[in-house]
């Protein structure tokens, strides 16, 4: 869904639809409360990382467990990775095969997260966790399942998007959050804010509650593919939580972002709507480009024509993260 404007409010002006849905945000918080208090909170045998966010919609969880992912393969571990599969039809627990898989079956995230380490979808995570262990996982990374209470968590990584923020403070449909910030502060061990030094800053500032855990940043950064972006004339099209920062990056990289399209996170991409673009890219003489993301939803007709630009994690401040996976596994 689109998020209504209000949303983004500051906190201490939330404006009159925002308080007039606030017994609705109440009802929400009481029921995502009753589930976490009844979840088995199960703890596995092998250290379980979760990262996730308090925001409905993205804030870089994706490239937050890629980032997550290698440092772990890097220290010699096998991470498995778990994903709910949202916008897939399968309910799993399924291991995600990207040669055999399409996004519509397992979801686009999972898609994607598969060319990095074993993943599975499963929308009992219980039993997505159980499969990875049994497949031979040494530490399990969970993807967005910060307010999954059916397993126990060693380290949980909150994922915000520093120039948006947690936008009003209140809880859907009321505000942009699954919960209330210092409720899911508390349950976190660290907060990630990705964006550009200044939003940083601010994010920080406008939300001391993060004052109390420990606290990094981190930017997303083209990856270094030799494509020469320089004034290349695009017709550039996203279905990621916030488009507009996949069209400033690869104005930063140099391209020349010539029209638009935005669609709604996970939204599928049918052949008519691509030929669509097609054609009015023609018309205009501009390359078709996309988000990783969005690169594995697109039929096998358009994968040789359409460009994308995928993005790395860069973490500025890594020694409290570093610590933290290092103590997960005690010599």
């Amino acid at each position: 869904m689109r998020a209504p404007s209000f949303w983004n409010n500051p906190r201490n002006r939330p404006g009159l639809a925002a308080l007039l849905l606030s017994p609705l945000s109440a009802l929400w918080n009481f029921e995502a409360r009753r589930r976490w208090r009844k979840g088995a909170k199960h703890r596995l045998r092998i250290p379980v990382i979760c990262v996730g966010n308090i925001n409905i919609g993205g804030t870089g969880k994706t490239p937050t467990v890629i980032e997550i992912v290698m440092r772990l393969q890097a220290m010699g571990r096998k991470p498995h990775i778990v994903s709910r599969g949202y916008g897939g039809k399968v309910s799993g627990p399924l291991r995600v095969d990207a040669l055999r898989h399409r996004a519509s079956a397992v979801g686009d995230e999972p898609l994607l997260l598969a060319a990095f380490a074993p993943t599975w979808v499963a929308r009992d995570r219980m039993a997505g966790a159980l499969a990875a262990v049994a497949d031979g996982a040494d530490v399990l990374v969970l993807d967005d399942g910060m307010q999954n209470s059916a397993l126990a968590k060693d380290l949980t990584i909150l994922v915000a998007d520093a120039a948006t923020g947690f936008g009003n403070g209140r809880v859907a449909p009321a505000g942009p959050l699954r919960e209330p910030v210092g409720q899911g502060i508390d349950r976190a061990d660290i907060v990630l804010a990705i964006g550009k030094e200044a939003d940083r800053a601010g994010f920080f500032a406008s939300w001391p509650e993060t004052g109390g855990k420990p606290c990094i940043g981190g930017t997303l950064e083209p990856l270094e593919t030799g494509m020469d972006w320089q004034s290349l004339r695009v017709l550039a099209f996203a279905g990621i939580g916030r488009p507009e920062k996949f069209y400033a990056t690869l104005r930063d990289v140099g391209a020349e972002v010539v029209q638009t399209h935005s669609f709604d996170d996970h939204q599928p991409l049918p052949e008519t709507l691509l030929r669509r673009m097609e054609s009015e890219a023609s018309e205009k003489r501009l390359q078709l480009v996309t988000t990783e993301k969005d690169a594995v939803r697109l039929p096998y007709s358009f994968q040789q024509k359409v460009l994308t630009l995928p993005v790395r994690l860069t973490i500025e401040d890594d020694t409290a993260l570093t610590q933290m996976l290092e103590g997960l596994f005690p010599s």
